[in-house]
Formats: structure tokens, C-alpha cells, sequence
């Protein structure tokens, strides 16, 4: 029995005291025994892959912050790894993809569904971990990226303005691109499923590139592969995150996911009006403003909250930027659980 289930109580549209907080990227740079822990290995991939030691990084916001969740520390990446595209993570840069999908042969040579999946087998025993030592304070969220966005950084090789390279296989290559976003698509679900049985309470989706495409392209490519998600995870309740489709969510709304992430962009007013109130809405304030004051960060934050009204999960509209100091993080957490309904 959980001690803090208000992210799950709110996921399920009950009446609650207040909203619940956590943030994205709350596991990382922003507190000092994260740094203190990531000085203690040979990059950031070692830590993804140490289960002893992503479950601690996971633990530290609980303990340090007080959020009402925890979300497991690893990297959307590990699935394109996994399929046979390993990556690298280069200091000051970003990831790195040595080899990159090419055309149609590196699609059929992908390792994919519930064999690729299975090789990941250091991200469930970090869940594992990360449950015993969470001892039921608060529910665990475990997450992947979408399929257009790990189909991005498997055809660029890396981050990129523009995701020319993507999008171009999208318009040159459609056969190709299904099949890709298919076995996507297919790994996404059973590496959900390993989550959930490893012991996640919820799970979050991250298209973190949706912003790139138009809405023709988006509705044909991308939709139907969130519906197959959604479909296929109904053990427990399920978040999509899609940073800049603005002009989607009447469609991710009909997915009928349990809630909808929400960017900065989107106006508080505009997103009730197209989502109504009853659609749990997860967001939306700008990582940056945690650059103000604490005071401010406070008043910002009361903005957000009045402006969203119930059924709302309080986070950034994005990640939290590892140069954040932590007095404005603790701010804005202290903020929502001060809140009140």
C-alpha cells in the first residue's frame, strides 16, 4: 500500500486535496548527491546501466525535494541500443549514434519486440532496486520515448534543429518508415510491459520531437502507433508527453490516455478549451522561469495551478535545466503541496 498515492488518485480523476508535483529530469544535475554519484563513474551510460546506482539517483529527489513521484533513471535511448544501434553520450554535446539507419536493410537487420526488449535487463533490475528502497512513499513512474522520436535520433545520430534526415525518410521512404515505426512500436510495448511487471506504478511517453512535424504527417505516422501503446498498456495508468503538438490533442485526446504532458507553448486557457476540464493534464510550466526568484517561482506557480483548476498533475513543460538553483526548485514543489482545492 502506497503512502502517497495522490499522482494515482488524480490519474484516476478522484477528488483530491491538491494537486500532486514532480518534474522531469527531477533525478540529475540539479542536486548535488547527483553530481556526487555521476562523479563516481565513467559517463553517463554507466550510470544508466549501474541498477544499484539509478536506483539511488531516483530515490534523491524523493528524499531531497519531497515530490510525489519517483521516475526511474535511464534514457529513452536504451531502446535503439537495444534493437541494435548502440549510442554514445559525448560531454557538452548530446547523444551519439556511431551507425545510423541507412535504408532498408538496417530496418530488416533491427532486433525488435519482446527480443530486443528482454536485453534491457539492467533498467528492470534498477526498478527492483529502486522499489525496495522507496519502501511505498510514492508511486514509481517509468517512461519511453515515442516512436518518432526514437526513429529521429536513430536516422540523424544524433539532436538536430531541423530532423531533416527524419523527416525526409518519412516522404522518401514511407514502405521502410512504417516498418521501422512498426517495430518501434512493437519494442516500445514489451519493453512497458518488462517495466511494469519489474513493479512501476505508471508509465510516461516521451515524443520529445513531435513538434517538428506538421499535423497531416503526425496524424498518418504517429497517432495510430499511440493508440497501439495505449491499447496494449492497461495495467496501470498511462502519460503521453508530446512536446509542440499543440495541433494534436483532440487526436492524442481520443487515445484516451490517462493523462496529457503538456509544453509551456500551450496556453493554460487554450488547452482546457481543446481537452476540456475533465481530461487530466500533466504541466505545463516553462523550465526557465525556475530561473527567477523564489518568490516569483512561487507566484508563477499559484498562476499555473489556479489556471488549470483539478485534474491536473503539477510539472514543467519540459525539463528541468541542470543549471537550475535548487532553493527555486524546492519553491516550486513547496508551492503545489502548500495548494489547496
Amino acid at each position: 500500500m502506497l503512502q502517497n498515492d495522490l499522482l494515482l488518485r488524480t490519474l484516476r480523476k478522484e477528488k483530491v486535496e491538491r494537486p500532486p508535483v514532480w518534474l522531469m529530469r527531477q533525478a540529475g544535475r540539479i542536486l548535488p548527491q547527483y553530481r556526487e554519484v555521476r562523479a563516481s563513474v565513467d559517463g553517463f551510460i554507466s550510470l544508466v546501466t549501474n541498477p544499484k546506482l539509478a536506483a539511488e539517483v531516483t530515490i534523491q529527489p524523493v528524499d531531497e525535494l519531497n515530490v510525489d513521484a519517483a521516475i526511474i533513471f535511464s534514457d529513452i535511448l536504451v531502446i535503439p541500443e537495444a534493437m541494435g544501434l548502440p549510442y554514445e553520450m559525448i560531454p557538452g554535446k548530446g547523444p551519439f549514434f556511431p551507425k545510423t539507419i541507412q535504408g532498408a536493410s538496417d530496418v530488416a537487420d533491427l532486433v525488435y519486440g519482446d527480443e530486443a526488449a528482454q536485453r534491457l535487463g539492467y533498467v528492470f533490475e534498477a526498478i527492483k532496486e529502486t522499489k525496495k528502497g522507496l519502501q511505498n512513499r510514492v508511486p514509481l513512474i517509468g517512461f519511453s520515448g515515442a516512436p518518432w522520436t526514437l526513429m529521429s535520433y536513430m536516422l540523424e545520430g544524433q539532436g538536430s534543429k531541423t530532423f531533416s534526415k527524419a523527416k525526409a525518410f518519412l516522404y522518401r521512404h514511407p514502405v521502410e518508415a512504417e516498418m521501422l515505426l512498426d517495430k518501434l512500436t512493437e519494442t516500445i510495448i514489451a519493453y512497458l510491459k518488462l517495466k511494469i511487471a519489474a513493479g512501476v506504478d505508471v508509465v510516461q511517453v516521451f515524443d520529445s520531437w513531435s513538434g517538428v512535424l506538421d499535423q497531416d504527417i503526425y496524424r498518418k505516422y504517429m497517432i495510430p502507433r499511440l493508440r497501439q501503446i495505449k491499447e496494449a498498456i492497461t495495467e496501470v495508468p498511462v502519460i503521453f508527453f508530446s512536446k509542440g503538438a499543440w495541433f494534436a490533442l483532440e487526436e492524442l485526446a481520443a487515445i484516451n490516455p490517462d493523462a496529457i504532458g503538456l509544453d509551456w507553448n500551450i496556453p493554460i486557457d487554450v488547452a482546457r478549451q481543446k481537452l476540456g476540464h475533465d481530461q487530466v493534464v500533466q504541466g505545463n510550466l516553462d523550465p526557465c522561469k525556475l530561473y527567477a526568484t523564489p518568490e516569483e517561482v512561487k507566484n508563477y506557480t499559484l498562476k499555473m495551478l489556479e489556471g488549470f483548476g483539478p485534474n491536473h498533475i503539477a510539472n514543467l513543460g519540459h525539463g528541468v535545466y541542470p543549471d537550475t538553483q535548487l532553493d527555486t526548485v524546492k519553491s516550486f514543489v513547496n508551492t503545489v503541496k502548500g495548494y489547496k482545492y
